[in-house]
């Protein structure tokens, strides 16, 4: 029985206790490790869902794509809510919509009814991944910030990895309706937490601008379909509708939040020349890695002639290593610069991928296992620094806008490599695969340059600001 009665309110920047910090990270672990496996946990069975739903291969994509198209629209908007009415709310109502569309998911008995319970199941899981990194930065103690970020980049790098594996496991035991229905239990144990554990936290005064949040949502929405539509070959005119959609919704949020002290697009933090840096460093390293990830198997299956088993298991080290290196990175982040840290990863980045681009015509498991693995080593060494100075770049009364702004430049990046690999194969049908690999190393390459800028302006402010927080006893 949990009391509410009283509440702990601890000094800024201080977090919680140890021995309450742990059920706290688990809640929230739990529940970004559900919104990350999801992502594309059922891309292994899409055509089953398919044949069983007697739907159309081309209308089972929207499987995937409602779900992603409502987490990228949700992620600020929720991120805004979050510093209104506490993180810890939204971080409860997110979890709460993600496991009831889950179980609609799982007992859907048509594809409309299988995609507009995906689409919910996106907005929930935008209620959780806007305000995880804020719930992290009142977790945690301020000297040891990073090691809530590495964990937190572990979390999502190994939910990441396991995704194919795991759902193959589930289909092997049952149909495909258990990889949702999987999500229940593991939602009401992550709620159980949640409540018991997570911190709450101080709020904005102001009020929830609704038009500005479907203005920034339909801006983000539509570029980032327009994006996977690029990736599929659409056609110029449907780009051209769906990307100017984008440019005036953008417009018009801009005019309507202008001067606002807390904008849901976070252009008064995007004023900030380290927190500027540090996303514009994100959405560079994450294009890199869309580029990679999109056009790997096209190389590895119809260049160099491996089945599509053996090239998931020739891609895996690259999400376990990243696993493994995030957290170490997220421990000296609490010691060495940000920007440093990210420089070096991302240059091992840009190494990675051009010895992969340089692969010779008929390379062993070996030769093509390392050059991943040193892809990921890269990555993971970025990764978590970058999200802690993306973190302690704003005040804490803005925790959430910057918590928001981290799985919005993730998105924008990774859709922007989607559709750039679509760009080099109609340069080249041939040479496609290696030409996106080439400008993968070329992003994450800038990605490194702007990550050793952020030296100039010295170490990301301390969370010795952090605002207090409390906690229901």
């Amino acid at each position: 029985m949990f009391s509410f009665a009283r509440h702990t309110v601890y000094p800024p920047g201080q977090g919680l206790p140890a021995a309450e910090r742990a059920g706290a990270l688990m809640a929230v672990m739990l529940a970004v490790c559900m919104a990350s496996l999801d992502t594309a946990i059922a891309n292994t069975a899409l055509p089953t869902i398919a044949r069983d739903l007697n739907a159309s291969d081309a209308g089972s994509i929207w499987v995937i794509s409602g779900y992603q198209l409502a987490m990228v629209a949700g992620l600020l908007p929720a991120a805004a809510l979050g510093e209104i009415l506490g993180h810890r709310r939204v971080y409860m109502a997110g979890l709460a919509l993600f496991t009831l569309a889950s179980l609609a998911c799982g007992l859907a008995p048509t594809l409309p009814a299988l995609v507009a319970a995906r689409i919910a199941q996106g907005l929930g899981a935008a209620g959780v991944m806007s305000v995880n990194a804020a719930l992290l930065r009142f977790i945690f103690p301020a000297s040891v910030l990073g090691r809530g970020m590495g964990l937190n980049a572990m979390v999502v790098g190994l939910s990441f990895a396991a995704g194919p594996t795991a759902a193959s496991a589930i289909l092997m035991l049952g149909s495909w309706h258990w990889l949702f229905l999987v999500n229940v239990p593991l939602g009401l144990l992550a709620g159980a937490l949640g409540l018991r554990g997570l911190p709450e936290t101080t709020r904005a005064p102001h009020g929830f601008d609704r038009l500005a949040a479907l203005l920034c949502a339909a801006a983000l929405g539509l570029l980032v379909l327009g994006a996977n539509e690029a990736a599929h070959h659409a056609p110029w005119q449907r780009l051209l509708l769906e990307w100017g959609g984008a440019a005036i919704a953008l417009w018009l949020l801009m005019r309507r939040q202008a001067g606002h002290p807390a904008p849901i697009l976070a252009v008064d933090l995007l004023r900030r020349p380290l927190f500027a840096l540090s996303a514009a460093t994100a959405v560079c390293a994450f294009a890199a890695q869309g580029l990679a990830f999109v056009s790997l198997p096209f190389l590895l299956q119809a260049v160099l002639g491996y089945t599509q088993v053996h090239t998931g298991f020739l891609i895996t080290p690259w999400p376990v290593v990243v696993a493994f290196m995030a957290p170490i990175a997220g421990r000296m982040s609490d010691r060495y610069p940000a920007g440093m840290l990210g420089g070096i990863g991302l240059a091992l980045l840009a190494l990675g991928m051009i010895s992969l681009a340089l692969l010779p015509a008929a390379p062993s498991a070996w030769e093509i296992g390392w050059r991943m693995a040193l892809c990921g080593a890269g990555f993971g060494f970025f990764q978590s620094p970058n999200l802690r100075a993306i973190m302690t770049s704003a005040p804490a009364s803005r925790a959430g806008g910057a918590s928001g702004m981290i799985g919005t430049v993730r998105l924008l990046g990774q859709a922007s490599g989607a559709a750039l690999v679509a760009a080099c194969f109609q340069l080249s049908t041939a040479n496609g695969a290696v030409l996106a690999l080439w400008l993968g190393a070329l992003c994450a390459a800038l990605a490194s340059i702007a990550s050793f800028m952020r030296l100039r302006f010295g170490a990301a402010p301390a969370c010795q600001r952090q605002e207090p927080c409390a906690r229901r006893a």
